[in-house]
């Protein structure tokens, strides 16, 4: 499947159904008079956020949706048949942004959340709605409401627990791949990861969400290389972990220039929780890695730990880690084999 987290969509509502114009003629009746029913509803545009998507690709193929009209009313005091919804579903984290591409309509968080974009028109009256006492033959009916269009955008942020950044080559899908079930493309060369992935991370009896995006370069904010687009999908994010390349030809350098871009992206990005971490530590012998860890201690003013993805040292120690960053309330705990019911007919 491919992955796709912008697209712009057309909407419209169903347009309100006609009043009727009838009257009452039947044989045997002395008295007749109007009977003309109201018109039905037109169909409201809802957007729902669904389970089991984390794409926006079908919005590749179709842009345009239309809700239904509703029926105009009839004699006989019918009224209309009101217009079928039209529901768009989008993954849960999915901002609806107006057309200007700035203003936020909603955000789509929870599963099953639901947003009217659009309602539709109101049916007319017919002109049994106008009988009284002084008009008892009305010969008017209103028409029905039209529908509302509209041109909306949306954007997909992923909703994960922690957020891989780092140079392109820095082992961020290594990590993924190392720690979840994630198969993220792994190779030697750089801006491997063109799309996020996700994994799901266990560590001491928890689960947690790991988001992997493409690497950032110098200037990423400007769009030189994939730019900062996908930086979006870390800004949910409890905790930020940033991988630097040990085995690089500058991690000090390359730690700087990821600050400078999650500072020039603005937002609250720059301000969010950062676990460092020196990685590919199995290329570094003891001096190299004292050396290096404390030059990234001093540029960051904060702890800096040491991790190799290949060999598996102290990747338990960062998943504690980031662990202890995430709100409670985003751990999912896993049931132990005692805690599980047992098996029933």
């Amino acid at each position: 499947m491919k992955f796709l987290d912008l697209a712009k969509v057309y909407t419209r509502s169903g347009s309100g159904g006609n009043g009727c114009v009838s009257f009452r003629r039947e044989k045997f009746v002395e008295f007749g008079g109007p009977d003309g029913g109201d018109g039905g509803r037109g169909g409201d545009v809802i957007i729902e956020a669904v389970e089991g998507l984390n794409t926006l690709i079908d919005f590749r193929y179709q842009q345009h949706f239309f809700a239904k009209n509703g029926r105009p009313g009839e004699g006989r005091a019918r009224t209309g048949e009101s217009g079928d919804d039209i529901v768009l579903r989008v993954p849960v984290g999915t901002e609806i942004i107006d057309e200007d591409e700035e203003t936020l309509i909603a955000d789509m968080t929870e599963v099953g959340q639901q947003f009217v974009l659009a309602k539709g028109g109101n049916g007319g009256f017919g002109n049994l709605h106008f009988k009284s006492a002084t008009n008892q033959a009305p010969r008017r009916a209103n028409s029905g409401q039209e529908g509302i269009e509209r041109t909306i955008w949306l954007r997909l942020k992923l909703i994960a627990d922690a957020g891989l950044l780092g140079m392109p080559n820095a082992g961020k899908s290594t990590f993924l791949a190392a720690t979840s079930n994630a198969r993220p493309k792994i190779a030697d060369y750089p801006f491997t990861t063109l799309v996020p992935n996700l994994g799901v991370v266990g560590v001491d009896g928890v689960e947690f969400v790991v988001a992997d995006i493409p690497g950032l370069i110098e200037g990423a904010s400007e769009g030189r290389g994939l730019g900062d687009m996908f930086l979006g999908h870390v800004e949910r994010c409890a905790v930020l972990l940033h991988l630097v390349d040990g085995s690089g030809e500058d991690p000090i350098a390359d730690y700087e220039t990821i600050i400078g871009e999650l500072e020039a992206y603005g937002g609250e990005l720059a301000d969010k929780p950062r676990v460092t971490v020196l990685n590919k530590i199995d290329a570094l012998d003891d001096e190299e890695r004292g050396f290096f860890k404390e030059e990234l201690e001093e540029a960051s003013g904060g702890p800096v730990m040491l991790m190799s993805g290949v060999s598996g040292e102290g990747v338990q120690d960062v998943l504690r880690a980031l662990r202890a960053e995430i709100d409670d309330n985003r751990l999912r705990y896993k049931k132990s084999q005692e805690e599980e019911e047992p098996w029933q007919p």
